[in-house]
């Protein structure tokens, strides 16, 4: 076993033979080692680079990437924000949970990393879901997730204050995907790459 990574906390390991699934990106197989047998969920807010890093480590570990945001795209027939604007957040919800489900399915039986929206957690079903799976919490302080959601300038004046909103959405989630986390890595000032590679050496048998 390597020594513990900057930046990055001990997982448990295993090994695992990956195959691609609808909705499921397919990554390269030779010379790459397999992830853990159940699959490797990432969690965080927005910006915390869950589709980026998770498509990164999904190809250095061999297996495919789903992410639950494009599986309630393909279930919908249209975007995500889409979904938000003309159906309302409680729809979209509903089939973020049965994304959240297909997904898992998928990584648990063949491996994989699955990338599960920022407010799926606050599903106490999604919750339910996540319970012993091998989950990683990429942490990003409200500066960083305010930089990369394009809340940066904190003097353009903007109606309904969505500098405090992400303040305080970030307040109520960061809690739960501690309790999530099997994982916890800080992403601030990293890029996806880095933090891919210090992941895949972490999961790797």
């Amino acid at each position: 076993m390597t020594a513990p990574e900057a930046g990055v906390t001990p997982a448990p390991q295993a090994g695992a033979t990956p195959a691609p699934q609808a909705g499921v990106t397919p990554a390269p197989q030779a010379g790459v080692t397999p992830a853990p047998e159940a699959g490797v969920v990432l969690i965080g807010p927005p910006g915390a680079g869950k589709s980026s890093v998770g498509a990164l480590l999904a190809t250095r570990l061999g297996v495919g990437f789903t992410d639950t945001d494009d599986i309630v795209a393909a279930a919908a027939g249209k975007p995500v924000g889409d979904i938000f604007v003309e159906d309302g957040e409680p729809v979209f919800r509903e089939l973020e949970r049965g994304a959240v489900a297909r997904g898992l399915d998928a990584v648990k039986s063949e491996g994989g990393v699955l990338a599960v929206g920022s407010g799926a957690v606050l599903d106490p079903d999604v919750r339910r879901m996540l319970a012993g799976q091998m989950v990683v919490y990429l942490e990003a302080d409200f500066a960083t997730v305010a930089r990369r959601n394009g809340m940066d300038r904190p003097r353009v004046v903007i109606p309904g204050n969505p500098r405090g909103l992400l303040r305080a959405m970030l307040e109520e989630r960061r809690p739960v995907y501690a309790e999530l986390a099997s994982v916890i890595v800080q992403t601030d000032g990293r890029a996806p790459e880095e933090v891919a590679a210090d992941l895949a050496k972490r999961l790797r048998p």
